[in-house]
């Protein structure tokens, strides 16, 4: 496969129309259907569904799509590491990390950095810590963020002087919002609405005392600002860990801790062995000045 070729596949799966995409990659409908079609016959396999109306990616299709989609981020950022001129810094940091107020750690260093190196650019990517894995595993991020991650010994990494804990986010005339900490027993018939992270915690769940689906919970979220919406509208309480949203009377919501010891340490990590471009070096050489103490490589 070549990277020129996994591009017009992806074109194709944006646009899913053969004419939109040849348009976007200045090339001819022929051209680009012969690629597709010698693209399928070296993996053996049908990727496109043609209609007369709209394409679609058949299941191996949205497969070799997120392939593909790795394959080109890593490319792209290998290419811009060589390009980069060695007599100044310039270039790219990628981090990668959940919602959590330790990212204030990291934008001081980067801000640090850029004042002395004012071309160095950073990618943010938010997600999960599966997510945050897989890409800094797949070398698509130079730094991960991870709160509360039972696998950081696989990696390198620096424990940041912070934890993180988890309570309610609600409106101000909630009747919990009286309380200054949650009970587990609170939490039993109330509306809830929890992020995926929370429904893999084990720690909560003994905590609160009972199993997920004995709970009342009405909603799902992945980006804490959208629940802290709904939880404005009355849907529901927010789980969540503390500092992510602004609270205050005149905002109409607060924040209670959940009466508990639960702590989830926070690390910035980085592959073992991992080579980095100048930027993400510097970056690394900033942290470790910053956190030296808290250095952990094993």
């Amino acid at each position: 496969m070549e990277i020129r070729v996994l591009r017009y596949f992806l074109a194709v799966a944006r646009e899913l129309s053969i004419s939109a995409a040849a348009d976007t990659l200045h090339i001819t409908q022929p051209t680009l259907s012969r690629q597709l079609m010698d693209l399928e016959d070296e993996l053996g396999t049908q990727l496109i569904i043609r209609s007369s109306k709209k394409l679609s990616l058949t299941a191996d299709g949205m497969m070799l799509k997120k392939r593909a989609e790795d394959i080109v981020n890593l490319a792209d950022k290998t290419k811009a590491e060589f390009l980069s001129d060695n007599n100044s810094v310039n270039g790219d940091v990628y981090i990668g990390g959940g919602e959590t107020d330790a990212m204030r750690f990291i934008a001081h260093i980067a801000n640090e950095l850029h004042s002395e190196y004012p071309n160095v650019r950073y990618h943010i990517f938010s997600g999960d810590k599966e997510d945050i894995a897989y890409k800094l595993d797949k070398g698509l991020l130079d730094f991960g963020l991870f709160i509360g991650f039972d696998n950081i010994d696989k990696y390198e990494y620096l424990r940041l002087p912070t934890v993180d804990r988890w309570g309610l986010f609600m409106r101000v005339d909630s009747p919990l919002a009286e309380r200054d900490t949650i009970e587990p027993k609170d939490l039993w018939n109330l509306p809830l609405i929890v992020s995926r992270q929370t429904l893999l915690s084990d720690d909560i769940k003994k905590w609160i005392g009972r199993e997920y689906d004995e709970l009342n919970i009405v909603a799902t979220y992945n980006l804490l600002y959208n629940a802290a919406l709904m939880a404005d509208e009355g849907v529901g309480y927010v789980l969540s860990l503390d500092k992510l949203v602004r609270t205050n009377d005149e905002m109409n919501n607060c924040f209670r801790p959940l009466k508990s010891d639960i702590e989830l340490e926070i690390d910035i990590a980085w592959k073992k062995y991992q080579m980095f471009s100048k930027p993400a070096e510097l970056f690394l050489k900033k942290l470790q000045k910053k956190f030296g103490n808290d250095l952990n490589l094993t």
